[in-house]
C-alpha cells in the first residue's frame, strides 16, 4: 500500500455524524486518507456499507465503534475495533445503551422544559432517524426552533457535562467494556484522554485496555508525547484520529491532520493473532 493518512475515529448519521457513510468517505479521501475505521456511538450500522465502497475505492477498512463507561463519575469514552459484531454478549450490551439513550433523553426533555425549551422525544426520534439517540440531535432541534443561536450554544449552556440541563449515560465500568470487547474479540482503546491523570490512566491500562488514542483534536503536543511514552511502556497499542463529524460542529479542517498509522492497524492485528488461543 502507496504511503497515506489513517484516521481511526470518524462519526456518520448512524449517531452523530453529520455526513452519510459515502459522503464521509469522498471527504476522507480528498484528505488523503487511505485507511480508516468509522467509529459510531453505540451501533455499527456503517459498517457494511463503509466495508463495501472501501473495498471499491482500495481503501482500507477497519471496523470499530465508540461506547461509553464511568470511572469515579466521570465520563470514559473506548474505541474498540474489530469486534465480533455478532456476538450476543455486544449485540445484548449494544441494545441496552440504545434503550438507556431513550431515557436519557428524555430527561433532559424535562429539564429543557424547566427552561422553557418544549421539544417532544417524538421530535428526536425523527431527527435521530433509528440512529441512538445523542445529545446532538437534541441540539439540532434546539437550533432548528430558535431556542439557542449556535449548536454550540446548545452544549455550553444547557447539555454539557455540568451544565443546566445534563443528565449523565448509564454507569457502565471501565472494566467491564474492556472485558466485552476482548471477550468478543476485539481490542479496546482510550479515547481522547486529555483529562485524565497518570494514576486514572494506570488504573485502566490494569483493569485491561489495550491502547490509547494517542493522537486527536484534544490533545496538546505535550500531552500526546506523554501517552506516546506511557504507552510504549506498558506494552500499550497507540491510535489515532480527527473525531470528525462535521455539520454544525464545524471541523473539517481536522481531516488529515490527525491520523494513526499503518503500523498501529498492523499492532492491533498481531495483538489478536497473540490473543487466539493454540
Amino acid at each position: 500500500m502507496t504511503a497515506g493518512l489513517v484516521d481511526l475515529h470518524l462519526h456518520t448519521t448512524a449517531s452523530d455524524g453529520y455526513h452519510t457513510v459515502p459522503q464521509l468517505i469522498e471527504k476522507i479521501t480528498k484528505a488523503g486518507i487511505i485507511a480508516f475505521s468509522i467509529t459510531d456511538h453505540d451501533t455499527f450500522d456503517a459498517i457494511d456499507e463503509a466495508e463495501e465502497i472501501a473495498r471499491d475505492k482500495n481503501l482500507t477498512f477497519i471496523p470499530g465503534i465508540e461506547l461509553s463507561a464511568y470511572h469515579e463519575d466521570r465520563e470514559v469514552h473506548i474505541l474498540a475495533y474489530y469486534v465480533d459484531q455478532t456476538a450476543k454478549d455486544f449485540v445484548d450490551l449494544l441494545k441496552y445503551f440504545k434503550q438507556e439513550r431513550t431515557h436519557r433523553a428524555e430527561r433532559i426533555l424535562i429539564r429543557l422544559k424547566q427552561h422553557g425549551m418544549t421539544i417532544g422525544m417524538d421530535e428526536v426520534m425523527i431527527e435521530a432517524n433509528g440512529a441512538p439517540v445523542t445529545r446532538p440531535h437534541i441540539a439540532s432541534l434546539m437550533l432548528k426552533k430558535d431556542y439557542v443561536k449556535t449548536f454550540q450554544e446548545a452544549f455550553y449552556s444547557y447539555l454539557s457535562n455540568n451544565a443546566s440541563c445534563f443528565e449523565p449515560k448509564v454507569n457502565i465500568s471501565p472494566a467491564l467494556i474492556f472485558e466485552t470487547i476482548m471477550q468478543c474479540g476485539g481490542v479496546s482503546f482510550i479515547a481522547h484522554p486529555y483529562n485524565f491523570s497518570e494514576d486514572v490512566l494506570l488504573y485502566f491500562i490494569n483493569a485491561g485496555v489495550d491502547g490509547l488514542e494517542v493522537n486527536h483534536p484534544s490533545l496538546s503536543g505535550e500531552q500526546r508525547a506523554f501517552l506516546k511514552k506511557l504507552a510504549k511502556s506498558y506494552f500499550l497499542l497507540t491510535s489515532g484520529g480527527s473525531d470528525f463529524h462535521g455539520g454544525q460542529r464545524d471541523d473539517y479542517g481536522n481531516l488529515g491532520k490527525f491520523s494513526a498509522t499503518l503500523s498501529d492497524i498492523a499492532a492491533m492485528k498481531q495483538r489478536l493473532s497473540d490473543k487466539k488461543p493454540d
